[in-house]
């Protein structure tokens, strides 16, 4: 068993934002597995697949971003699912735009997403995805950085990013990313 988990808003308003790299990423994911996100379960839009004999979830929360945990507990739980078969793909402002990182463990560092679901499931032990959408520009709030449109003309490296993480994805599911 496996979930994969991207942060976003809902909602077309959000559709195309820095912080909803993570509804982004797994839509790639979706989109290689042949698998529609479109369930509505446990706060989240949800898809359901098989991969080499492993049961994979992918899902898009439905609660905002930073209410993520709700979602992400209500997963765990439907399923019977540890942290330890949870991915979570979300942006990150202190990576350089279109870069990603990946890892086992850790902090929410300043995600509050990730910091709320790291309250409510009461572990940093998952994984997680990160997708680089750099600083604001001088002046400009954090939240209306985070929201704003992603620009046409950084959207291919954007693109690339998505790969690279449903690459990564795909690792996670076999057992090879970590």
């Amino acid at each position: 068993m496996k979930i994969i988990v991207g942060l976003g808003n809902f909602g077309d308003d959000y559709a195309y934002t820095f912080h909803n790299m993570g509804f982004l990423a797994v839509e790639c994911l979706a989109d290689r597995l042949s698998v529609k996100i479109s369930k509505k379960q446990c706060d989240a839009l949800v898809g359901e697949t098989n991969v080499d004999g492993e049961k994979v979830v992918i899902a898009q929360p439905l609660t905002y971003m930073n209410l993520s945990g709700n979602a992400v507990k209500k997963l765990l739980d439907y399923y019977k699912a540890t942290p330890k078969d949870l991915l979570v793909i979300y942006d990150d402002i202190d990576l350089e735009k279109a870069s990603t990182r990946k890892r086992a463990k850790g902090s929410s560092g300043t995600h509050n997403g990730m910091r709320h679901i790291i309250a409510t499931i009461k572990t940093e032990e998952f994984a997680r995805l990160r997708i680089g959408v750099g600083r604001p520009p001088m002046g400009m709030p954090l939240a209306d950085f985070v929201l704003s449109t992603i620009p046409k003309a950084d959207r291919p490296a954007f693109v690339e990013a998505f790969e690279k993480t449903a690459d990564d994805a795909e690792l996670f599911i076999k057992g090879k990313l970590f």
